[in-house]
């Protein structure tokens, strides 16, 4: 037999038992942070490559960034977006769509005037106010015609916080599957996509489910297993206000009514497909209440939910809806 045969055998043998490289990075990102987890077979170091990504993105949707394309269309200052504007815009007009507005990304005004958004505080808020700023608001006031956003009234101020970072995890999970790479994790600012598995631990990736603090601490219920899907959740136990007489209110506003949402929900994890979907989802289901959320979830079989509430005895209770993951 030829020499060259086994030299050849054995460079396969040792090329396939070679184990992936575990990769993590971490970091800021989009006013939150991120945390991302991949194996590659190389060792190859994505990092660069994916702060371009977070940067395109910014530049495309962050609200906190006065040359953002989103910026200079809330000022109206131009109405030509990229690629990733339309697939978000697309995105949420669906959602808008299938929860009769209870998602709606022109609700910024509101937002805004809330002190919840980039713009600060809008004085001496009160009924007449906030019915002015809602004239603006309503997703199907905005069009797109091609790569331009039409808007019928000039004041509208679109903003994308509620479905962004989702889209950003979904944006890097594109990336890492267009590397080869299969078996990830990707973590913005709790919104979660995996991919394969945890190959050290040979197991699914496993994801914590947050109980609510009001007073900022942090303490997981339990973790599932997540394994190509993403995980995204929305409450109001980490973000709120206090007004003077001391009374809590919601960062996620109400499109129908202007005001901050007063369900007695306050976490919502919903498990998808992709994260940008899952993301929107979670805050459309805070303003909707339990009720609305479960008779959705009828005609909604591909998202499953989680929900952490109060009862009338002001204590937790959770609901899993649609199979979600059990304990």
């Amino acid at each position: 037999m030829n020499p060259y045969f086994y030299t050849l055998v054995i460079v396969i043998s040792i090329v396939s038992c070679s184990k992936p490289v575990n990769i993590k990075m971490a970091g800021p990102v989009f006013g939150t942070t991120y945390s991302i987890q991949y194996y590659s077979e190389d060792g190859q170091d994505l990092q660069h490559s994916i702060d371009s990504l977070f940067y395109v993105v910014n530049k495309s949707m962050s609200t906190y960034q006065t040359n953002s394309d989103i910026s200079k269309l809330n000022r109206n200052e131009a109405n030509t977006v990229d690629a990733h504007f339309i697939k978000v815009f697309k995105a949420s007009k669906e959602i808008y769509t299938e929860t009769e507005g209870s998602f709606d990304p022109t609700i910024g005004n509101l937002v805004n005037a809330w002190d919840f958004g980039p713009e600060g505080n809008v004085r001496n808020l009160d009924s007449l106010k906030i019915d002015s700023l809602m004239l603006s608001v309503g997703l199907n006031k905005v069009h797109l015609e091609g790569n331009k956003v039409i808007k019928e009234n000039a004041n509208t101020f679109m903003d994308f916080n509620a479905i962004a970072k989702g889209y950003g995890v979904d944006v890097i999970s594109e990336f890492l599957e267009s590397q080869k790479i299969s078996n990830y994790i990707i973590e913005i600012g709790g919104e979660i996509r995996t991919k394969g598995i945890n190959i050290e631990k040979d197991k699914p990736w496993k994801v914590g489910v947050e109980m609510p603090h009001f007073d900022g601490s942090q303490s997981i219920i339990s973790a599932i297993s997540l394994k190509d899907e993403a995980m995204a959740t929305s409450g109001t136990y980490r973000k709120f206000k206090l007004d003077d007489a001391g009374k809590r209110y919601s960062h996620i506003i109400d499109a129908n009514t202007g005001y901050p949402s007063k369900t007695s929900l306050l976490s919502i994890s919903v498990i998808a497909s992709n994260c940008m979907m899952a993301d929107g989802y979670a805050t459309a289901f805070k303003t909707m209440g339990i009720e609305k959320v479960k008779a959705f979830l009828e005609k909604h079989k591909e998202l499953k939910v989680f929900l952490i509430f109060e009862n009338d005895k002001n204590e937790f209770e959770t609901l899993g809806l649609n199979s979600f993951p059990e304990f």
